[in-house]
């Protein structure tokens, strides 16, 4: 038992030897700063969701004439995307329409059949030619219009380098100030990085759709990336 305890003992020491070495050893005078970059980039992908609604006495009918609408509104998709872009349904549901009469339960009046698809193509200027062809052939909503980027890892590449140039740049502007020169630099720590998709406000009823050319302006995506900069200084 003696004995386990002794090497037990042993074991600890080294660490514990460790420790206080660390503690007695002065801390490097540094610098400490953050830089953040902003890339804007021109999108080249839009992904929108385009559906049809249709209402009916019955369930059935009111699937059967939601089925018969789509497969128009898929036919004009077809005839506009092109290879390599995508379609796929995001949404589909038949559910009663109450009726609340003052007195009494509330009673079923009828069916609405809603089924969404998106559309994922890289041809922007084609989506108001899109929304054209698909409202005409019966659809009547679009529910979301996204501009994204394909390679996102590109521009977030981009961006960090800018946020470490800038990051630099800084912390020599700050040693300058102090009267200090940069020896190294001791670690650079990517915080936080965020790409921000082009969000247009499509939540459009069988009311506004279809009036024929409608304007489509992509903007730019923003892809923003953040560092902090730590740099060991010493005195000039």
């Amino acid at each position: 038992m003696r004995i386990l305890i002794a090497a037990a003992v042993l074991l600890l020491f080294p660490a514990f030897a460790h420790v206080q070495e660390t503690a007695r050893r002065p801390r490097v005078p540094s610098i400490t700063v953050s830089a953040e970059a902003l890339v804007s980039v021109e999108p080249d992908q839009a992904e929108i969701d385009i559906g049809v609604v249709a209402e009916a006495k019955t369930a059935a009918q009111a699937a059967k004439d939601n089925a018969a609408r789509l497969a128009a509104v898929i036919a004009e998709v077809k005839k506009i995307i092109k290879a390599g872009d995508q379609t796929k349904t995001v949404g589909y549901s038949v559910t009663p329409t109450y009726r609340y009469p003052k007195d009494g339960k509330p009673e079923i009046v009828g069916y609405t059949a809603t089924n969404v698809v998106q559309v994922k193509m890289a041809s922007i200027q084609d989506v108001g030619r899109l929304i054209d062809a698909t409202t005409a052939a019966g659809a009547n909503r679009v529910q979301r219009l996204v501009f994204t980027l394909k390679d996102q890892d590109a521009a977030q590449r981009e961006a960090l380098r800018n946020a470490t140039t800038k990051a630099k740049q800084k912390a020599e502007d700050v040693a300058k100030a102090l009267g200090v020169k940069i020896v190294r630099v001791m670690s650079v720590t990517e915080n936080e990085r965020s790409v921000q998709p082009i969000m247009r406000s499509m939540r459009a009823g069988a009311d506004t759709l279809g009036q024929a050319p409608t304007p489509i302006e992509s903007g730019s995506v923003d892809v923003r990336s953040s560092v902090t900069l730590v740099a060991e200084v010493t005195g000039q």
